[in-house]
């Protein structure tokens, strides 16, 4: 049997306009809602969901910095032997011909290799293995296999980089005698950012400011994609190097050349130590934000 109704009231409804709302005008009736409201409402449901909690230096590897505030990794520097050009005293530095044999090591540069390797292995580089990134550049790579050969790494444990070490591009003087490397370090001492002259074989003509960006970059994958390992870093030259040590230290990019490698060097990094060097005039040098100086 259906139960009836005892009560005569009707429920109000859900939403009930105000007396001089037009019903039959439905346009009357959504004006008559305050948009203000409507728009602060769904401001406060939508909040949650953009609301990001705040990093701490752990979380927030990936933003890396020149200098950094530490080190995920332990990384040690390594500059390949002399080159077949550099035996020569000529500047190559085209990254065309960078797998070509003729960029590899002399045989006085994998002398110079042995030597870094078993200067890695007695200093501890690999005990609890390493990972191994040399430059793809013939030189470097050479180094490289001699490494993990003298220090028992395997080959798997040998990451190829295919850019951002490659030897500093110096323009016009592509092909000149080694000595006149000078001028372009003259140049460097005054602005990282001054670039050698153009040529238009391909050689890329790269600032100290322009090297930073990339062994920046080299680093920020580095330390993203590494945890507390040890990384043997293997660069072609000495500029990928100094510049990238003068950014973990902050010493003025202009004065990267105090921190030459020579060929087959090897040296641990110490973010925590500036080495002590022979200030030069504060005439000449002003830098409030270093590695950062123009």
């Amino acid at each position: 049997m259906l139960t009836t109704l005892t009560s005569n009231k009707i429920p109000p409804p859900l939403l009930s306009p105000p007396p001089s709302t037009n019903l039959k005008n439905p346009r009357t009736l959504f004006k008559s809602i305050d948009r203000r409201q409507i728009l602060t409402s769904l401001a406060l449901s939508i909040t949650p969901f953009f609301t990001f909690p705040e990093l701490n230096d752990s979380q927030a590897r990936g933003l890396f910095q020149m200098p950094p505030v530490r080190l995920s990794n332990r990384y040690f520097l390594v500059r390949a032997g002399e080159s077949e050009f550099e035996s020569f005293g000529i500047i190559n530095t085209n990254p065309v011909a960078k797998t070509s044999m003729d960029s590899g090591l002399s045989v006085e540069g994998r002398k110079q290799t042995v030597r870094a390797a078993l200067q890695l292995k007695a200093m501890g580089a690999c005990e609890d293995n390493c990972w191994i990134w040399p430059s793809i550049t013939q030189r470097a790579y050479q180094a490289a296999e001699i490494i993990a050969a003298v220090n028992g790494v395997t080959r798997s444990r040998i990451v190829p980089e295919y850019s951002f070490l490659d030897a500093r591009g110096l323009g016009a003087y592509e092909g000149k005698s080694l000595a006149s490397v000078s001028e372009v370090y003259a140049s460097d001492s005054l602005s990282p950012t001054i670039k050698p002259p153009p040529i238009d074989d391909g050689t890329p003509s790269e600032s100290v400011s322009d090297v930073f960006v990339r062994v920046t970059q080299l680093m920020s994958i580095l330390e993203t994609q590494y945890s507390e390992d040890t990384v043997i870093i293997v660069s072609p030259d000495s500029d990928n190097l100094t510049i990238l040590q003068a950014g973990l230290v902050g010493l003025d990019l202009r004065r990267h050349r105090e921190l030459s490698f020579g060929p087959g060097e090897v040296r641990l990094v110490d973010p925590k130590s500036i080495p002590t060097y022979k200030q030069p005039a504060s005439a000449v040098y002003k830098c409030l934000n270093p590695p950062s100086c123009n």
